[in-house]
């Protein structure tokens, strides 16, 4: 067998140009307002392509008027052109996961008793030996629960929330048994360790008050807990590395076996998504989980990650998308902060390589734009009809930055609500769905009266402020009483 490809990101980078035929790329803005190159901040020059697809219209222009129409034709349509695109086809020969229990235990999160699962995914590398991929995930519920309880999957580092520590007289068991084994392997060392009684090899470890979120609040996987929720913490990283030089690894090098990327495969966060569903695969054999409510949630790039996989896999009930900008719930085409060129040159590897095409500025095709994109993000949180969805948002005051670009985001949130209208379902609860002209709620003033939902709260860039709001509101379209 060939060895993977090792590639560095600019090589990478270069070898996908070459595939499509592009000269040069029109660099994105700078993120510093004072640089020459600054992004756009003016309002007044945000749209230069004003109009966003419209997701209740066929390809042939003929208008979506019933929910069988956008089951069976329109949806597919967006779906397609998504995957051809933007984010990538996943393959249809991705190797199978099976996953294992490393260690389960007793816990306490916010006081609350929970059972925490450590789990270890393993791909089916038998087509590749050269890659191995293992996927990381830790499944935490409430030990005092009567039945299945909703569940919500974020992404993010995987393990133990509050690893239960060795008793007293354990670890003076440990103690004795490493003393014994220092002073075997040098019998100098007893003389040292008699001279000292009172050191301990392993000290208990000092009792800490948790961090609280920004807002105050207890931090979010205790409000889940207190709410009679589990949590699952699944590593992204483990599916696929957040980097460029890591395509010819991971779950993509996995089934390319080694080589690079064609234009029309899966970047990271179609990978993401795809380690988030074999994750609700998990879930789904756990009789603690109530796998019909299993939410997906992110910020930032994972944030972005979180609304492809709801936008992709149906199984998910919900969706809590924090501060995702551009590749997520910001659209495209529009021109505020992070542009579709910030893409195309740094952060590429999150998209499939034809979505390139949109930043060239010299090419064998000529030059493209992002208003040359034939789907928008409004048509992606679209996908998610009728299910639960929440855009979460903080201010650029505390640290979620203008350049993700939070009106872009309302405005495209604005225009999918028709979707769930059509399907029988309330979407956002506001009378005005004319996304150019809606006006933002006021911060800290959400939009939760219908499935799909708008908060912008005055912290940074976290959803963490949101997470207490997202319970509450998806408890009551889910029928599943809080227990505060």
């Amino acid at each position: 067998m060939p060895a993977p490809v090792t590639f560095t990101a600019e090589q990478d980078h270069q070898n996908m140009m070459t595939q499509l035929g592009i000269q040069s790329l029109r660099p994105g803005p700078s993120g510093d307002p004072k640089a020459p190159d600054h992004a756009n901040y003016d309002e007044s020059k945000a749209n230069p392509w004003p109009a966003l697809p419209d997701a209740l219209v066929l390809n042939n222009g003929q208008k979506v008027t019933n929910a069988q129409m956008w089951w069976k034709e329109r949806r597919p349509q967006i779906v397609h052109d998504y995957e051809q695109y933007v984010y990538g086809f996943v393959p249809k020969d991705v190797p199978k996961v099976r996953w294992s229990v490393i260690a389960s235990e007793k816990e306490m999160v916010g006081f609350h008793p929970v059972i925490a699962t450590e789990l270890k995914g393993e791909v089916d590398n038998s087509s590749y030996p050269l890659v191995s991929v293992s996927l990381r995930m830790t499944v935490v519920t409430p030990a005092d629960a009567k039945g299945p309880v909703p569940l919500l999957m974020m992404f993010g580092p995987s393990g133990f929330p509050a690893p239960v520590q060795p008793s007293v007289e354990e670890l003076s068991r440990i103690n004795a048994a490493l003393k014994a084994m220092l002073e075997k392997q040098d019998p100098s060392l007893k003389a040292v360790i008699t001279q000292h009684p009172g050191w301990e090899p392993v000290r208990p470890v000092p009792f800490e008050f948790p961090k609280m979120n920004a807002d105050g609040d207890p931090p979010s996987t205790w409000e889940l807990i207190a709410a009679g929720w589990g949590f699952a913490m699944l590593d992204p990283q483990s599916a696929q590395a957040d980097n460029a030089a890591g395509l010819t690894r991971g779950i993509i090098g996995l089934v390319n076996k080694g080589q690079p990327r064609k234009p029309d495969q899966w970047g990271a966060l179609r990978a993401w998504a795809w380690a988030a569903s074999r994750g609700l695969d998990y879930l789904e054999t756990d009789h603690a989980v109530d796998s019909k409510h299993v939410g997906i949630e992110g910020v930032s790039r994972y944030g972005k990650a979180a609304l492809v996989t709801m936008a992709f896999d149906q199984r998910f009930a919900m969706v809590l998308v924090g501060s995702s900008g551009k590749g997520g719930a910001t659209p495209l085409r529009r021109n505020f902060g992070e542009a579709v060129e910030s893409l195309t040159g740094g952060e590429y590897y999150w998209m499939a390589g034809n979505f390139m095409k949109y930043g060239a500025s010299k090419a064998t095709f000529g030059s493209m734009t992002p208003g040359d994109i034939p789907v928008d993000s409004n048509e992606l949180i679209a996908l998610c009809a009728p299910r639960l969805t929440f855009i979460s948002y903080g201010i650029p005051e505390k640290g979620d930055a203008q350049w993700l670009d939070q009106r872009g985001s309302w405005m495209a949130t604005v225009a999918a609500s028709p979707v769930w209208a059509l399907l029988g379902a309330p979407g956002l609860s506001t009378d005005n769905l004319d996304y150019q002209k809606a006006k933002m709620p006021p911060v800290n003033d959400g939009l939760l009266g219908g499935k799909l939902a708008w908060r912008q709260d005055d912290g940074g860039h976290t959803d963490a402020p949101n997470v207490k709001y997202f319970i509450g509101w998806a408890d009551k379209f889910i029928g599943y009483p809080a227990k505060n």
